[in-house]
């Protein structure tokens, strides 16, 4: 039997409808779990804020042992700087109580495993914003910014940075960027490694050492402890300070922005700043 030209016309136009159908539906089932994804994502964005608040506190790794930043009363067992404030600040922006926080002591070497195996939510511990960091955490917008120094006893015959050799011995802390920065502007110079900057300034004032060296902010801090030592020269690096989180919690990195933001609009970082460093910072 012979089919109309008419019939296979019309065969042929409901079988390209049929086709165009099924493209359509597979775009849009591509397009679903595209957008499924999306949410996937955006729901891995906020888990770390909704475990924070979950949690109903806010964990921070702070220095113990650095005067101006996050030093603890060995008295009262309370932890106050500069850093603590900032903290404080974050926890009232994320859980509405600036008490709602717990803070855990870190080191210029723990902060980081610390910080990516879960024992806290973020670091605000002097620690500087640098390109290796990057590869392990994600970094707030800079919250303080230093330069990196020398202290010595009154009298030393190092100035600055130009009096040191490949014979002077430089104390530092483990882990921080101030011992690479000393070993590239002095190359083969002795440096002494210690765990924390006290246990440095203790070396340094037993004789271990000629001169201690790390941010500015933070000599001023020890050389307020003892007025026998002072900070020499002018800073000889760039030292951005940030606040860690880990890598992909950028809601964590909006409110610590955001808050960073409203502290500056509102008068309060200027307070803070001049609070601890005794000035106001630098516009």
């Amino acid at each position: 039997m012979k089919m109309s030209k008419s019939f296979k016309m019309l065969s042929v136009l409901m079988i390209a409808a049929m086709l165009v159908i099924a493209g359509c539906g597979n775009n849009n089932a591509k397009n679903n779990a595209g957008g499924n994804d999306a949410a996937a994502g955006a729901a891995t964005d906020s888990e770390a804020i909704a475990k924070i608040k979950e949690r109903g506190k806010l964990l921070v790794g702070v220095k113990y042992d650095t005067r101006l930043f996050g030093l603890k009363d060995p008295a009262s067992g309370n932890v106050e700087g500069f850093d603590i404030d900032v903290s404080k600040a974050i926890a009232k922006k994320i859980l509405g109580d600036e008490n709602a926080i717990e803070l855990k002591e870190v080191t210029s070497k723990t902060r980081i495993p610390m910080l990516n195996n879960g024992e806290i939510d973020m670091v605000v511990a002097t620690m500087t914003i640098t390109e290796e960091r990057k590869k392990e955490v994600d970094f707030s917008d800079v919250y303080f910014q230093a330069g990196q120094s020398l202290l010595v006893k009154k009298g030393s015959p190092i100035t600055g940075l130009d009096d040191v050799t490949k014979d002077t011995k430089i104390l530092g802390s483990k882990g921080a960027t101030s011992i690479k920065n000393i070993k590239e502007k002095v190359p083969g110079v002795t440096v002494l490694e210690f765990d924390n900057y006290q246990d440095a300034f203790s070396a340094l004032k037993a004789g271990q050492g000629d001169a201690l060296t790390t941010d500015d902010a933070i000599l001023y801090g020890m050389a307020s402890q003892d007025p026998g030592y002072e900070v020499v020269g002018e800073p000889f690096t760039d030292e951005p300070y940030g606040i860690a989180v880990q890598k992909g919690n950028t809601d964590v990195v909006k409110a610590v922005n955001d808050t960073l933001a409203e502290l500056k609009t509102n008068g309060e970082y200027d307070a803070i700043y001049t609070k601890w460093i005794g000035k106001a910072p630098a516009k």
